[in-house]
């Protein structure tokens, strides 16, 4: 049975990035709900963007430090299906904004050189205990600020228990795609910068290609 590897495009503002998206194959995209990102979208024009997403793609929003008040009003006005807490929010935090809006969420965990493999296990275990909308980890480099960082971590740190649980991000891109697939095997990988031209500005070509060398790991596992 081939294994497929979920993708999703994130920081997405504009409609022909979204469609270079949906077209190349991408199962979910993702936007950025944080004012201090270069790749920030407003609530009324990504409701507008979202008017153009076909059925079985998954709309994720990303939060950094966002108030339960301030999830409520973007949810409100956008059709996200997902939510993906990116900042400092506590485990109670998340749990709490998730149940007031009734959507399922990821947590985002910056790897930092002193994260274990241990660590994670325990982590992810304290959130499915605190709710059942919990969806999983997504694992990031650790970099000054929140997100978008374009690094790399250590992929050896994560437990081959955990990979195929996971939200593989940080650093990602079309030279390193298809090894980083094979080496840590996750259910889903997530990148914005290794695709665009510039910050906010998505290259289809590139969109193309990364999902094309994911596609070759799975082909590869599934040998």
């Amino acid at each position: 049975m081939t294994s497929r590897t979920r993708i999703k495009i994130c920081g997405l503002t504009r409609r022909e990035d979204l469609e270079a998206a949906v077209a190349a194959g991408a199962d979910a995209i993702g936007l950025v709900f944080y004012k201090k990102s270069p790749r920030y979208i407003a609530p009324a024009d990504a409701a507008r963007l979202l008017a153009a997403l076909p059925p079985f793609v998954t709309p994720v929003g990303l939060f950094v430090n966002a108030t339960e008040a301030e999830v409520q009003a973007v949810v409100r006005e956008v059709p996200i299906s997902l939510l993906q807490f990116h900042g400092d929010e506590t485990p109670e935090q998340c749990v709490a904004i998730a149940a007031s809006v009734r959507r399922p969420f990821v947590r985002a965990v910056r790897m930092g050189p002193e994260m274990t493999g241990a660590d994670l296990l325990k982590y992810e275990q304290q959130y499915r205990a605190a709710s059942d909308l919990f969806s999983g980890l997504l694992l990031d480099a650790f970099v000054e600020g929140y997100g978008g960082g374009g690094k790399v971590f250590d992929w050896s740190l994560i437990p081959k228990e955990l990979a195929p649980r996971v939200v593989l991000s940080g650093g990602l891109s079309v030279q390193n795609a298809t090894e980083a697939v094979l080496q840590v095997r996750p259910y889903a990988v997530d990148i914005s910068s290794g695709v665009e031209q510039s910050k906010g500005i998505k290259d289809p070509a590139k969109i193309r290609d990364f999902i094309a060398a994911v596609r070759k790991a799975d082909a590869t596992q599934s040998i």
